[in-house]
């Protein structure tokens, strides 16, 4: 999916003018890394955009978290089965899409994960065992993103099932690296990248006018690409099994959950979305998972301005109708 957009207009400087400032962070739980092209003579100016992004980022963090317990997140679970809570629109709003997600992936995609025991699910080097099917089915009874009722007119949030929770693992990166990015854009950089983790958001171009260069990590060895794209103003996320697994009986298992088996997905060792939008790019990318290769990939195709690869557990590459692989 390579980018034929002029490079003439990637800055009144020269490319010998220009250079790339980067900055790497833990934020959200996760490694960030933040890199934005300015003049080489800039690098106050690159500082300072770069502390407004990493606030912003902060700020995403403390309405979604589900770590403390004064996040809306958590006030929003904490009232589940008894009363509505209201929440700043921007988290309305993201709830919102998240429900418009779940509609499109048939609940693949679903933020109502949260209600998941977390003893059965660990994937550490503890975890000698799955559950049974029948314990795995009862924990994702609460699993149902039809259960997450929204009052536009009050702004307000309410979960109908008590127990049930909600969580943002699958779109909150992603919505965070879309806001740096637009904080980054307001304060002048014309060119940048936000790497939430591997959830990532280019926009203009390289110091020479050339597109990003975006590694595509490989399930068995993620600092090693297994292949790249030339990108320009999109967004690129990668759900697998190469971070987070549990063997068992010789067998890796994914931590990726099936919400209506409550049993790790098999078959794929990771996907990755190409979108226009960070966002939208993390929260389809573990549907795709979840849904299978032909399914998944029926559905992509089906999508504007998004494609995606997908590695199966035998190493076989598949990938949408528009796109191009080096």
């Amino acid at each position: 999916m390579k980018s034929n957009a002029s490079v003439t207009a990637v800055n009144e400087l020269t490319a010998m003018d220009l250079k790339i400032f980067k900055r790497v962070l833990k934020l959200m739980g996760n490694r960030f890394e933040i890199s934005v092209v300015t003049g080489t003579d800039r690098s106050d100016f690159a500082e300072t955009s770069i502390d407004a992004a990493v606030q912003e980022i902060q700020r995403i963090e403390k309405l979604l978290t589900t770590y403390n317990d004064s996040s809306q997140t958590n006030q929003v679970n904490h009232a589940a089965g008894r009363v509505a809570v209201v929440v700043d629109k921007e988290v309305f709003e993201l709830i919102e899409r998240s429900l418009k997600i779940s509609s499109i992936t048939q609940g693949a995609f679903d933020i109502s994960y949260g209600s998941i025991d977390k003893r059965l699910w660990n994937f550490d080097k503890e975890m000698i065992a799955l559950p049974d099917a029948v314990t795995a089915k009862k924990m994702v009874r609460l699993i149902n993103y039809r259960n997450i009722i929204l009052n536009k007119q009050e702004c307000s949030i309410f979960l109908k099932e008590k127990g049930m929770r909600i969580g943002f693992g699958g779109i909150g990166k992603g919505y965070a690296a879309e806001r740096a990015k637009l904080v980054l854009q307001n304060n002048g950089i014309k060119s940048g990248i936000v790497n939430a983790a591997g959830d990532l958001v280019t926009w203009g171009f390289q110091p020479d006018g050339k597109p990003w260069t975006i590694g595509i990590a490989s399930p068995d060895a993620n600092h090693l690409p297994f292949s790249y794209l030339d990108i320009t103003d999109a967004a690129v996320a990668t759900s697998g099994n190469y971070e987070k697994f549990a063997v068992i009986g010789g067998k890796k298992y994914s931590h990726t959950i099936d919400p209506k088996t409550g049993l790790p997905v098999e078959g794929i060792k990771s996907v990755t979305v190409i979108s226009s939008n960070a966002e939208i790019a993390d929260a389809m990318a573990t549907p795709v998972m979840i849904m299978g290769i032909e399914v998944g990939l029926d559905m992509i195709n089906q999508m504007k301005k998004m494609a995606c690869i997908i590695i199966d557990e035998n190493d076989k590459i598949y990938t949408s109708k528009n796109i191009n692989l080096q």
